[in-house]
């Protein structure tokens, strides 16, 4: 599994949903200008992102479903 490209850029794209998403709670915590000026930005890339990872999730299980190891 860890050979397979595929895997590891979904892996990648979860993880850098958990980025987007600690960044958009850490802004909410902290609340003040930032939070005010860039929360729904933020959150508008966490959603493009997730999309992107599951979409990459699918695919690899559809390939590896389909097509085998």
């Amino acid at each position: 599994m860890l050979d397979d490209p595929l895997f590891i850029v979904a892996a990648i794209a979860v993880l850098g949903v958990l980025v987007i998403l600690m960044i958009g709670i850490g802004g909410f915590a902290r609340g003040g200008d930032f939070n005010r000026k860039h929360a729904n930005r933020i959150m508008r890339y966490r959603i493009y992102a997730q999309a992107a990872a599951v979409a990459l999730i699918l695919l690899y299980v559809a390939l590896r479903r389909y097509i085998g190891p």
